[in-house]
């Protein structure tokens, strides 16, 4: 695919105060790219870790209804997601739809809703890698640094995950065409495992093993239901990087729900091969059940280690596509000046929001030296922040419908009637009900150490949004206007 002339995008200010012209990003991303992206976002290293506890919880149909039921509120949500990102094909995603219909300081209360959601797995897949490593290698674990909740943390162990922090991060800033590719090819062999799944179930697996099908009533179905938010964020990241991708804009909206639809196939299909490779109760025994389950199918422990690269597949596939779609969604809010404009700075050769991918990755450089008690606490504290946000867009996706019929939508959810506002209007109430279950007395309330996690992004968060102006309308010029009366601030750099 050719690259597109590098001439600096003049449209585009840079944050206020930095004095200079911002350069654009490349618009070097295909059909195929954009799909892996959203798709390998989704499918991290939950699949390998959490279908035994799934099948425990609920029973294998009980899972499997879990999981359908989470995509097609995913697939509602997705739509709005379609129709927003066709109409506005900038970096950033919930940034800008929000910024249109709801203004200034909601925009960013959807964008750190996210963002935090972002930060929060990109940090797991930190700590995930060495955890998975030490299947493969059990005497990784050396030189015992301190506890952390009765986990004991070992140099050799967190260094995995610190090292490969660097790298994921290196490779985003030299550019998103390379983190693109590395994307699509990891995706790739990670559908080849998916695949051997599959043949292994038909051959070595029993539908007897399934049994029982339907376990812990609506308790265990809450139980899947409740990790949702976290397995299916990533279709989102297409939106954030909607500005690199050199496709039409009505095909960038049609990926989110294929990529949505994709990974609904994935879980399923992982929960049905592991429930026929093993029992309940040899699942309730397993290390990691789903990398057992492969081992089981064709009696190999190799097959199980096999698998076990397709985990790290999975966190590699994860890890580099939502440290993309954060650093995007800050470089837009520093863009638009919600954030310092340190954040907004492109590299000067490769053109990615290098100081962005800095922090981030810097985020995930420490997590794994907090050991493996992090995995929970953050799977937990991001999906609140996650499930806000899908309520922020499905609204806005509501009132730009009435209040800007006439927008230019390239993909039109529901027709120019009423159709439209209803999948919104189901979409705020599907997550409202998700977003629900996570509060105090509900079947997935949260324990003290991931509210902490939470309650600290939005301590941080709520810094940032007192800076924001007050009593900018908005509309589609709002981050114009949210510029002027930045700069118009005494002591504002000119």
């Amino acid at each position: 695919m050719p690259i597109p002339d590098s001439t600096p995008d003049k449209t585009l200010d840079h944050p206020p105060g930095t004095g200079t012209q911002d350069a654009s990003l490349l618009k070097v991303l295909g059909n195929w790219d954009a799909l892996a992206l959203g798709f390998g976002a989704m499918i991290g290293f939950g699949w390998v870790v959490l279908t035994g506890g799934w099948i425990i919880s609920a029973g294998t149909g009980g899972a499997v209804l879990a999981m359908v039921t989470g995509g097609v509120i995913m697939g509602v949500v997705g739509l709005t997601y379609a129709e927003l990102t066709a109409a506005m094909p900038k970096a950033g995603g919930e940034h800008n739809f929000l910024l249109r219909g709801m203004g200034p300081r909601w925009s960013f209360v959807g964008s750190w809703a996210i963002t935090g959601g972002y930060v929060t797995i990109v940090a797991f897949e930190a700590v995930a890698l060495p955890r998975t490593a030490e299947y493969i290698f059990p005497g990784l674990s050396r030189i015992p640094l301190w506890t952390v909740a009765g986990d004991q943390v070992h140099l050799t162990w967190a260094l995995v995950g610190a090292v490969a922090a660097v790298v994921v991060t290196l490779i985003n800033i030299r550019g998103v065409k390379i983190a693109g590719a590395a994307q699509t090819f990891v995706v790739l062999f990670l559908l080849i495992i998916g695949l051997i799944l599959v043949v292994g179930s038909f051959t070595g697996g029993s539908t007897g093993n399934m049994e029982p099908f339907l376990t812990g009533g609506a308790a265990g179905f809450f139980a899947v239901l409740v990790v949702v938010p976290f397995l299916f964020v990533g279709f989102d990241v297409i939106p954030q990087s909607a500005e690199e991708v050199n496709i039409p804009a009505r095909q960038i909206g049609r990926l989110v729900v294929v990529a949505v639809v994709l990974a609904t196939i994935w879980y399923v299909m992982t929960i049905l091969t592991t429930s026929s490779a093993m029992s309940s109760d040899e699942l309730a025994g397993a290390d990691i059940a789903t990398a057992d389950a492969m081992g089981a199918m064709f009696g190999s422990d190799l097959m199980a280690k096999v698998l076990i690269a397709g985990g790290i597949a999975g966190i590699l596939t994860s890890w580099n596509s939502l440290l993309l779609g954060a650093s995007r969604l800050m470089y837009s809010m520093a863009r638009s000046g919600m954030l310092p404009r340190w954040f907004g700075v492109l590299h000067p050769r490769y053109r990615t929001p290098v100081n962005a991918l800095i922090f981030i990755g810097g985020l995930s450089f420490m997590a794994p030296f907090f050991g493996t008690q992090m995995l929970g606490w953050l799977v937990d504290s991001g999906a609140p922040s996650i499930v806000l946000a899908y309520i922020l867009v499905s609204l806005v996706f509501v009132i730009l419908r009435r209040r800007e019929p006439g927008m230019e939508r390239p993909l039109r959810i529901g027709g120019a009637g009423s159709g439209g506002t209803v999948i919104g209007w189901i979409a705020v109430v599907l997550c409202v009900a998700l977003l629900s279950l996570y509060l105090p007395g509900m079947p997935a309330a949260l324990t003290p150490p991931p509210w902490i996690l939470f309650g600290l992004w939005w301590v941080l968060g709520l810094v940032f949004l007192l800076r924001i102006p007050r009593g900018i309308a908005p509309g589609p010029d709002a981050e114009e206007r949210l510029l002027e009366k930045l700069a118009d601030r005494p002591g504002a750099a000119r």
